[in-house]
């Protein structure tokens, strides 16, 4: 029987190390359902043997994608609920799914996400860099060249970049990262949740004096900061404009604008009178 009016896909987001924090509705979904679809059963096991769980697993992982994708929609046609999970965080980020999501959603069951801890999002909030806007890319390819590449279509983002990347690959990942974005602030966090969790904050070039590093890691690179020349000065001086005629006063307005822009005080100063004595 399924746990909703028609059968549901439950995305489940499992625990990233320290198992205490599974939810109590994690587990309720993991006990309900028919079967559990899960990159390594072998990883799942130790979560459900935790919390004495004997649910059937089947697995859903790269390799067997399309065939497994077509034996979950039948467990679905026979009305019965199925739990997907990963080894660790959320299914789909970094790990199979997309497409049986999008079958799933042609053949118009019901798909409902249970939250959990995540990885990305548990580094950045600690890591000191800007959290209001960034981006989750994931892994970087693993052929140098690619990864490069990558990098290079990424060098001119504004906003931090959140990359995952395996123990055996980091130390020339950090090196790849200064020689292309060059030595920006950045954050390396490892093995979040755990006994041994860890963050190292510097600079690219302070990180690549890292070695032998062990267990999962996220890295985190701050966003190309905008020189003077590339904001819009008239745009600012616009804005200094309607504080003033608001009521503020001009160094106020000033120091307001220059805040919200994150750029030098000074300087929006000497460029706002400048241009006002040209205007």
């Amino acid at each position: 029987m399924s746990l909703h009016k028609k059968a549901t896909l439950f995305l489940v987001a499992t625990p990233i190390g320290n198992l205490s924090e599974v939810s109590e509705r994690t587990l309720s979904v993991l006990k309900e359902v028919a079967v559990i679809a899960c990159e390594d059963t072998r990883n799942t096991l130790k979560l459900l043997s935790h919390f004495d769980i004997h649910t059937r697993m089947i697995t859903y992982h790269n390799f067997n994608e399309k065939e497994s994708t077509r034996g979950i929609v039948k467990f679905l046609e026979e009305g019965k609920d199925v739990a997907l999970v990963s080894d660790a965080g959320y299914p789909l980020i970094s790990d199979p799914g997309y497409e049986l999501v999008n079958e799933v959603i042609r053949d118009g069951y019901d798909i409902v996400t249970i939250s959990g801890p995540n990885a990305a999002l548990n580094a950045l909030v600690a890591s000191g860099l800007k959290t209001s806007h960034y981006l989750f890319y994931g892994f970087l390819n693993p052929k140098a060249s690619q990864a490069r590449k990558e990098l290079e279509e990424l060098k001119d983002f504004p906003h931090t970049l959140i990359f995952y990347e395996a123990p055996h690959r980091i130390e020339k990942t950090l090196a790849l990262a200064l020689e292309v974005l060059g030595d920006r602030k950045a954050c390396l966090a490892r093995e979040l949740t755990k006994l041994h969790e860890e963050y190292h904050r510097g600079c690219l070039s302070q990180l690549c004096e890292l070695r032998d590093l062990k267990g999962e890691m996220v890295l985190l690179i701050e966003g190309k900061e905008k020189t003077e020349e590339e904001i819009d000065l008239k745009e600012l001086i616009e804005e200094i404009d309607r504080l003033i005629e608001n009521g503020s006063k001009m160094k106020e307005a000033v120091n307001k604008i220059a805040e919200k822009r994150q750029i030098s005080k000074n300087s929006l100063y000497n460029a706002y009178l400048k241009r006002k004595k040209e205007l």
